[in-house]
Parts: C-alpha cells; sequence; structure tokens
C-alpha cells in the first residue's frame, strides 16, 4: 500500500542524511519534495499543507541546522509528525460498556462493511473470548443478509434470523433484545450501504443510532477511494458521528492517501486495517509502526506477532530439537519456505526488517520471488518419500522424473539441491557438539548483550533467550530498543547478508519464528 509513498520520502531524506551540514534552503528543498510525493500519494492538500508547515516550522530552527547530524534530525522530525499525523497512539475496539455492547458498521456500498463485519466477529470470538451476535440491516442489497449468515456459519458466530418486510430500524431494534435474550456480549449491526452520500441514507443511520445507542459507529472505508476518503469522512462524521475508522484493501496497490488524509481530518483513530480476503487478515493499526514503514525503517514488532500467530510451536520445537543434532532434509526445508509465505513471503518479510526495505527489488531482480517458493515447494512434493529424507539418492533419472512431475527442469532442481545442502551445512555447524553448540553460544551471548540473561530459556532453551511469541507488544518494542542500544542499529543488523545461504537471511529454523534475528553473525571471510 505505502510502496510508493516509501521509495519517494526514502530517497528524499536519505539525500538529507548523507550532507554534513544543512541550510535553511536545503531543508526547504527537500520539503517541496516531500509535499510533491503526499499529494501524488493522494493525500489530501489540506493535510499535506499542515503537515509540511509543521515539519518546516522544526526543521529550520538552529537547534537542528547546527546539530551534529542535521540530517537525521530532519528524518526524525518527518516520522514524529507522520506519527502524529496518523495518531500517536494505536487504539483498539472499546467494549467498555453494558452488555451488549452495539457496535455499528457504516460506510458506502462495495467498502467492504459486511466482510468486516464478519472479521470483528471473529477477531473478538477468538481473541476476546466474547459471545457475539451479528445483524444485517441491509434489506436493499440483493443477498445482503444471506451473505451474512453465511459469514456467521463460516465464522461460527451467531446471527439474527431474517425476517422479510422488517424495516432497517426495526431490525436493529430486534437484534439488540435478542442479544440482551441471549446473553451475548457484542451486537455488530451491519448497516446498509450507497453508491454514494445522499440525504435518505443519512436519516436511516441516524434513525438507527438513536435506536439502538451504539458505543462504537466504526466507518469503514475502501483505503483506495483517494482525495474523496476526506469528504467521506467529514460527511459521516458530521451527521452520524463516527467513533473510529476501518480500512479495507490496505494490501492493494493504491497510495495510501486515504490512511493519512482521514485520520487528520476527522481526529478519529484508524482501530483496524483489512489486509486480506480471508476472515482472519484484519489487523489492528499501531501508527508508528506503519510511519517506521514507510519511512523504511521496519517493523520487527509485526513481523514478531505475524511469526506468533503463523508459526505452529510445536513444529519449532520439533525443528530445535533437530537442528540441535544437525539434521536437515528436504522436508523440513519445504516447512521452512511455507513459513516464510505465511509471513508475506520475501517482499513483506523484507519490508518490515530495519534497514531492508530496499533489498526487495534487489531480490526480485535476482529471482528469489515468491513464485520461486512455490516452485520449490512443488520440486520437494514430487519427490518420494524416501528421496526427501535422502536428497543424495538423486541422480539424474530421478531429477528427470521430478522436474516432469513439477513442471520444472534439472537446473531449478540442483538450484535447489544446492540451497538444501548449504543450509544443512550450516544446521550441522550450529548444532555441534563444542561447547554446547555455535547456535546456544550466539544466544547466549546475543541475551547477555541485551541484558537478558535471566529470561528464561524459551527459545528451546537456547542461552535463556526468551520465548518472543509469549511477549506482549510493549516488551517486544522495549526488546527491540534494548537491541538497538546494544548496537544493532535498523540499517546495520549483522548477519542479515549471509546469515541464511540462498534465502538472502531469512528466517532460521526452529527460532519460534523470528526471521532474521538481530545478532546473527554472516560467514566469516
Amino acid at each position: 500500500m505505502f510502496e510508493n509513498l516509501q521509495d519517494r520520502l526514502g530517497s528524499i531524506l536519505n539525500g538529507l542524511t548523507g550532507r554534513g551540514a544543512l541550510s535553511e534552503a536545503d531543508v526547504s528543498a527537500a520539503l517541496r519534495e516531500v509535499r510533491r510525493a503526499l499529494l501524488e500519494a493522494d493525500v489530501a492538500l489540506e493535510v499535506v499543507r499542515a503537515f509540511t508547515d509543521k515539519v518546516r516550522e522544526k526543521a529550520v530552527g538552529a537547534e537542528v541546522l547546527k546539530s551534529i547530524k542535521p540530517g537525521q534530525m530532519v528524518v526524525k522530525i518527518v516520522h514524529d509528525e507522520l506519527v502524529e499525523m496518523l495518531g500517536t497512539e494505536g487504539v483498539g475496539i472499546s467494549l467498555h460498556a453494558a452488555a451488549p455492547v452495539v457496535i455499528m458498521m457504516v460506510g458506502l456500498q462495495g467498502s467492504g462493511k459486511t466482510t468486516t463485519s464478519g472479521k470483528i466477529a471473529k477477531r473478538l470470538t477468538d481473541r476476546e473470548k466474547k459471545k457475539v451476535l451479528m445483524a444485517s440491516l441491509d434489506t436493499r442489497r440483493p443477498a445482503a443478509q444471506e451473505q451474512l449468515r453465511q459469514l456467521g456459519v463460516q465464522t461460527g458466530v451467531d446471527t439474527l434470523p431474517i425476517i422479510a418486510g422488517q424495516s432497517p430500524t426495526d431490525i436493529a431494534a430486534r437484534a439488540v433484545q435478542a442479544a440482551k435474550l441471549g446473553g451475548h456480549d457484542v451486537v455488530i449491526l451491519d448497516t446498509a450501504g450507497r453508491t454514494h452520500i445522499d440525504e435518505p441514507l443519512m436519516a436511516e443511520m441516524a434513525e438507527i443510532k438513536r435506536k439502538s445507542n451504539p458505543h462504537e459507529i466504526l466507518l469503514v472505508a475502501d483505503s483506495l477511494t483517494g482525495q474523496d476518503a476526506v469528504n467521506l469522512a467529514r460527511n459521516f462524521d458530521e451527521r452520524v458521528g463516527i467513533t473510529g475508522l476501518v480500512l479495507t484493501r490496505m494490501d492493494g496497490d493504491g497510495r495510501g492517501g486515504a490512511a493519512l488524509s482521514m485520520r487528520a481530518v476527522t481526529g478519529k483513530p484508524i482501530k483496524l486495517i483489512g489486509v486480506g480476503e480471508r476472515m482472519n487478515e484484519l489487523e489492528e493499526f499501531h501508527p508508528r509502526r506503519i510511519a517506521d514503514r514507510i519511512l523504511g525503517m521496519g517493523d520487527i514488532v509485526s513481523l514478531v506477532e505475524k511469526a506468533a500467530e503463523n508459526i505452529d510451536a510445536e513444529k519449532a520445537a520439533a525443528m530445535a530439537k533437530k537442528m540441535q543434532s544437525g539434521k536437515f532434509d528436504l522436508n523440513d526445508l519445504a516447512d521452512q519456505l511455507r513459513q516464510m509465505k505465511s509471513l508475506g513471503g520475501m517482499g513483506g518479510i523484507m519490508g518490515m526488517m530495519p534497514g531492508m526495505a530496499g533489498m526487495k527489488d534487489k531480490l526480485a531482480a535476482s529471482g528469489m520471488s515468491d513464485k520461486m517458493f512455490d516452485r520449490q515447494i512443488a520440486i520437494i512434493g514430487s519427490m518420494t518419500k524416501a528421496e526427501r529424507s535422502n536428497p543424495d539418492m538423486l541422480k539424474h533419472s530421478r531429477k528427470k522424473r521430478i522436474a516432469a512431475g513439477s513442471g520444472t527442469d534439472a537446473s531449478e532442481i540442483n538450484k535447489l539441491l544446492k540451497m538444501h545442502r548449504q543450509m544443512a551445512d550450516m544446521m550441522k555447524m550450529m548444532g555441534g557438539k563444542g561447547k554446547g553448540g555455535m547456535m546456544k553460544q550466539m544466544m547466549g551471548g546475543l541475551a547477555g548483550k541485551m541484558g537478558l540473561g535471566g529470561m528464561g530459556g524459551g527459545m528451546g532453551g537456547m542461552g535463556g533467550m526468551p520465548d518472543l511469541s509469549k511477549l506482549d507488544p510493549k516488551q517486544l518494542e522495549a526488546l527491540q530498543k534494548q537491541a538497538e542500544a546494544a548496537g544493532m542499529k535498523p540499517g546495520s543488523m549483522p548477519g542479515l547478508g549471509g546469515g541464511m545461504p540462498g534465502l538472502g537471511g531469512g528466517k532460521l529454523p526452529g527460532l519460534g519464528g523470528f526471521p532474521g534475528l538481530p545478532g546473527l553473525p554472516g560467514k566469516k571471510k
């Protein structure tokens, strides 16, 4: 979503940080480029003006221009103002009200209200252990109520029985009453939309609000909306009074302007973002992490959280055990490739790694794409069980058969086998016998360096490192700060270049799903 903006701002700000001293003219020239980049990203003009004025005010002060590293100071100011524009702290859905808590979903037709209602219901059921009732108030769109019922079946969430001929306001009142009788904690009202804002729509929303007394009114907006997002947010807020925003299609190729504009114009927090079609692809919005990502500073905390959600703890523990014994076969390699895909592939992982955003293009140019992962998984899937366990038995005739079965050729099979051999050699080195193995020594050293010596052996007992999957976001952020204080600055993370032969320093097997753990050295020259 923010890739274009990230590239533009990255090149502008890199030009500043490379300079020894800055003049007021240098800052003004850079801000003109920043202004242009934001306008091209579809950020509303009034928001861009306010942003650049605030940055200029702080950036041309004497303490910045005469500081030791003025370029970095300007980058910090841009970052802080970006966080301010997006909202300083992440705000989740509030359930602090008497049950049943009513959540009213509003927005234009086609913005994804019904799907988002299902995603929120699933999230509240799975994470908060709440009993949720969903009700569709959309009597105009054909099969809208049936769509919500099907989503309820799919997610295991209760839906209000459909009674033909009822008005939206009557359905809202019936939903609240049914939730009280059924002992539900939350009621989600999926209201009707229009293709544009009109008076009947706003009157209907106001009447539903009066009847159901919602605790949260969430405006669902398509993040590809562009400049019109500002008018949409302003109109709904003035007429209905929204409490927060949910942006859908954040995985699309839009320019990100809606996200930056709507929060700045309404002053209401972006609470959730839809990052895919699946029912679990809904994330909390963390302004600081998004700002870090836009400025190419990475987002290691989100990456760890994603890893904790997607990676099977039992498999990771089994892999750690295997790794300590120095064994690593093609089944293990296939598992690693699948795990990397579940974390968003090489592009997704690199985008979240500090200082690694620029690596994505280089990887793509070298042929390291997610399609390559699919081909490699297909090659391994075309092998017999014995071949996967013992790659040495793969001679010419077997390779010919595997190539035909996977739609590839012998050269790709040879590349895969070479990558496996390099990784298997590294596993042997990691799990070596001397002094408990190289891996244990490195982990112990890293833990000591970061002041984590006594935090329990959460990583398969490897030198007392904490179990990252059990830390909350605040602890993860503290951990990242400790790492940076220990000299592991974003962009200079040792071991990301050579830590994993053939995978550009990706996730190490068996480490509880922490890709590219800082401090893992590359091969000695």
